[in-house]
């Protein structure tokens, strides 16, 4: 079910009353899963008054310090941002994409994250994300407030999932930055990486696509054994 399906998670929210108007977003569409990125203390009655009906979610609300633990136990984790960087991901879906893929990707936990109303995420919060989800918005004024972004793409996973997943065991976000490690520890005993910048960037490229497919255990098992057999070809070679 939907709301068992998705998490939305806020990361270092400035105004309570904006984690309010997010629990009313959320509950008209079916969500009930909050989480918090914060360190910060808000005004109950900021967050209520907002909230209003809605308050449960905050009740229920789950905090962590960073956003690291707040993902753990997530198949496919999405990052909500329209800004563009080196180091901010090649490409970015609409939320009609994002909700074709979580349709089609079985029964794992999907995190959405949405960063703070004046800047959104860092670059950093950005790339601990399988991907990029971005509403698009007019050139002339693209920006959008923080409760407004989160009820446009429940919206659209309100009206667009089915509502049970394939059934397909997914694997978590934590076991495929596993695998992307021991992938590019396989690449590197080739050679193959001429800078840490180019590791860098093709351990993100890596654990992203892979997220991306939302791959089962022993799908990225077989995977993870095409690299390991390459590394292994190429160290013979040298022995010869």
């Amino acid at each position: 079910m939907i709301s068992e399906k998705i998490r939305i998670i806020l990361v270092d929210t400035q105004d309570g009353a904006n984690i309010g108007s997010v629990c009313r977003a959320m509950k008209t569409m079916g969500l009930s899963q909050l989480v918090l990125v914060t360190d910060r203390i808000y005004d109950e009655n900021r967050v209520r008054t907002l909230a209003l009906h809605a308050a449960d979610l905050w009740e229920n609300r789950k905090e962590f310090t960073n956003l690291s633990e707040a993902l753990e136990g997530s198949s496919l984790t999405v990052a909500a941002t329209r800004r563009k960087g080196k180091f901010r991901k090649t490409s970015a879906s609409s939320p009609e994409q994002l909700v074709k893929m979580i349709s089609d990707m079985g029964d794992g936990t999907v995190s959405i994250v949405f960063g703070r109303e004046s800047d959104g995420l860092t670059d950093e919060e950005v790339n601990k994300c399988n991907m990029v989800v971005t509403i698009p918005t007019s050139d002339a004024f693209p920006s959008l407030n923080l409760a407004q972004s989160v009820q446009i793409i429940c919206y659209c996973l309100y009206t667009g999932l089915k509502p049970y997943g394939s059934g397909k065991a997914v694997v978590t976000s934590q076991r495929i930055e596993e695998s992307a490690s021991n992938m590019i520890q396989a690449i590197e005993k080739t050679g193959y990486f001429k800078t840490n910048d180019e590791k860098v960037l093709t351990d993100l490229f890596l654990r992203d696509i892979i997220a991306r497919s939302t791959p089962t255990e022993a799908e990225l098992q077989r995977i993870e054994k095409i690299f390991t057999k390459l590394s292994r070809i190429k160290v013979h070679k040298e022995l010869q």
